[in-house]
């Protein structure tokens, strides 16, 4: 779906930028540099907890998505709103520190790797691809997300790093509704634009028919 919103907002089909919202099933994707020997488990593991394994376009090493963990793609034409790559990805980092402030979780940027931290432990990832100007892939916060895949490989390929959640740090419940709600309201603050619902029927018949539950994509409304 991802790659058809791109094909779509490239071609000028989808005339405005979208920002995906969601939670993956567990899966561990491998960005554009590999990162299959930072996995510290076998295929028969991966089989038995049921989770596969991914080569993805953005950029970095491996890492883990699952649930209770916060997923945002934009589909953003960075040269219509003359950001650069770099200056996009400080922006998705920033969203992530102020979504964590939201509940008293103090993170930061590091030299280390891209992302942001608490500590020496990361909390968010960022790893972005762009095609003709359009981004995709996007950021990654971990909420409440089971952490233990995180202990099978070594993520984003930094060995020694450990992985944390908001609800680790912070001690409280914390639902993957409710941040993302927060994240929505701080993308608009920090692009300084308003986000609205968008309804599969707006969309070009080329990426609805990749959406589920779309009646383009054969499913009921």
């Amino acid at each position: 779906m991802q790659r058809a919103l791109v094909e779509a907002r490239v071609s000028g089909a989808m005339e405005h930028d979208l920002v995906l919202f969601l939670e993956h099933p567990p899966v561990f994707t491998l960005g554009r540099r590999g990162g299959r020997e930072h996995l510290l488990v076998d295929d028969s593991t991966l089989a038995a907890k049921g989770i596969g394994v991914f080569h993805v376009e953005r950029g970095g090493y491996i890492t883990y998505h699952g649930p209770g963990q916060l997923v945002v793609y934009p589909i953003v034409d960075l040269w219509k709103i003359g950001l650069s790559v770099v200056g996009f990805v400080d922006a998705l980092e920033e969203v992530m520190i102020r979504t964590a402030g939201d509940w008293g979780v103090e993170a930061r940027r590091s030299p280390l790797n891209r992302g942001i931290w608490v500590g020496n432990r990361k909390l968010g990832s960022v790893g972005l691809s762009i095609r003709h100007g359009v981004s995709f892939h996007g950021l990654a916060l971990n909420v409440n997300t089971k952490m233990e895949p995180f202990s099978w490989i070594n993520p984003c390929g930094l060995k020694g790093v450990e992985m944390l959640s908001m609800e680790q740090v912070s001690g409280k419940r914390i639902t993957t509704g409710e941040v993302r709600r927060a994240a929505r309201r701080h993308m608009s603050e920090i692009f300084s634009v308003e986000l609205e619902p968008l309804r599969t029927s707006r969309l070009p018949e080329t990426v609805a028919r990749h959406v589920p539950g779309s009646p383009a994509a054969g499913d009921s409304p």
